[in-house]
């Protein structure tokens, strides 16, 4: 094995992987640098998703590396691939993969309380980031009380709560109507620069894309120089001509 760069935060090199026999990732390299908001796209079934998984140690490539600040993931056992998900990275899904049984605050606090962070300070940072996405107010509501928009919200501050190295958004708006759509992305992504928090974000969204530093476009599995992607939409179909963050 040849060890990356020194500043790429995460490294991967010829990843290939298939689901049941279908190619969803043929050959894919990149490096993303520290503290740097990097956009994977691509239309659906590009394998974005597969990347993301593949790079943040919830899959490991039938083929190819996948380094972490010059560790080698793609050898690591299962144990210590879940310890550094818990400790360094932080995951954005399109639906909210929220514990219905625990409240919002609780909710946003679950990976400082699952690393040994004591119950004031879990709480004291999870509300720091639920006030600065508007949700605050129903920090002890459980989830099915709340609309899709909120839960999302609280998916997102529960990220940024842990104080992560690297956050994985995988179509983190998808559901979302324009408004929370930008409110979210604007906090995600200043919270990135003002925290050095490197963000990768998968979407299919051009006017998504084009808040990244950098883009890596996918078609059906492989880097391209360009693809082509559609301007945002609201939840009704409508097409948005502007995303102000």
């Amino acid at each position: 094995m040849v060890a990356p760069p020194d500043n790429d935060v995460i490294w991967a090199r010829s990843l290939q992987h298939s689901h049941n026999g279908s190619p969803a990732l043929g050959g894919v390299s990149l490096g993303i640098r520290d503290g740097e908001i990097l956009a994977v796209t691509g239309p659906r079934g590009s394998g974005k998703t597969t990347l993301l998984h593949c790079l943040s140690g919830q899959l490991v490539p039938q083929q190819g590396e996948v380094w972490f600040n010059s560790v080698p993931v793609h050898t690591m056992g299962p144990r210590l691939r879940e310890r550094l998900r818990c400790d360094k990275f932080g995951w954005i899904a399109p639906e909210p993969q929220l514990v219905p049984e625990l409240n919002t605050w609780e909710n946003t606090a679950l990976p400082l309380l699952l690393r040994g962070s004591s119950h004031r300070e879990a709480k004291k940072a999870a509300m720091e980031w639920l006030e600065r996405l508007d949700i605050g107010m129903h920090a002890r509501k459980r989830p099915h009380t709340l609309q899709q928009s909120q839960r999302q919200r609280i998916a997102v501050a529960r990220a940024l709560a842990a104080a992560p190295a690297v956050i994985f958004a995988d179509e983190p708006t998808a559901t979302l109507h324009r408004t929370d759509r930008a409110h979210v992305l604007r906090t995600l992504t200043s919270a990135a620069r003002s925290h050095g928090i490197t963000v990768v974000l998968a979407t299919h969204d051009a006017e998504i894309a084009a808040l990244a530093d950098r883009v890596v476009p996918l078609l059906d599995g492989r880097r391209v120089a360009t693809v082509a992607l559609p301007a945002v939409t609201d939840t009704e179909g409508h097409a948005a001509c502007s995303l102000s963050v």
